[in-house]
């Protein structure tokens, strides 16, 4: 399994416009952000058949431009297992309704995804996702005892240089 794990772009605020955290959405300037990254990202490594979200509004955002960057466009669907209550086991039950050749792009947020990427490698050692940023993870198995291999990891002003117009 190919996994590529995505923290949101960037959001409004929190405040009195947006006293619920999840209603939070992407600026326009995360919008464009998360638009070059796809581009990279298609360019990088194309091939991702679906993507997986948190239900907050900022990450169901990112995912959904996320996929229309992407040729053919993958399905989005929200799960629970990446809001900021999800564990990496919840995540790691919930990838288990896609087979073993399957490459899901899970979109969430920090520090959830810095531990999910260490409980996927078996590491210790934390990513630190900015927002946008991408990492791979191939997985032989969702099984904690065998660890997958970080293949690579991006951050997002890498993202959009690849992801700008030649």
């Amino acid at each position: 399994m190919q996994l590529y794990l995505i923290r949101h772009g960037i959001a409004a605020e929190r405040g009195p416009a947006y006293p619920d955290d999840g209603a939070r959405p992407l600026t326009e300037q995360g919008q464009g952000r998360i638009r070059a990254e796809a581009r990279a990202l298609r360019r990088v490594d194309p091939g991702i058949g679906h993507v997986v979200t948190s239900p907050l509004l900022r990450a169901r955002q990112t995912a959904k431009l996320l996929a229309e960057g992407l040729d053919p466009r993958p399905p989005v669907v929200d799960c629970a297992a990446l809001g900021p209550d999800g564990t990496p086991a919840e995540v790691r039950a919930a990838l288990g309704a896609y087979g073993a050749d399957a490459a899901v792009a899970l979109v969430g947020h920090e520090p959830n995804l810095s531990e999910l990427a260490a409980a996927l490698t078996g590491g210790t050692v934390r990513l630190g996702f900015k927002k946008g940023a991408i990492c791979r993870i191939d997985l032989d198995t969702l099984r904690p005892a065998r660890p997958g291999a970080l293949r690579w990891f991006i951050p997002p002003k890498l993202l959009r240089l690849l992801g700008s117009p030649r």
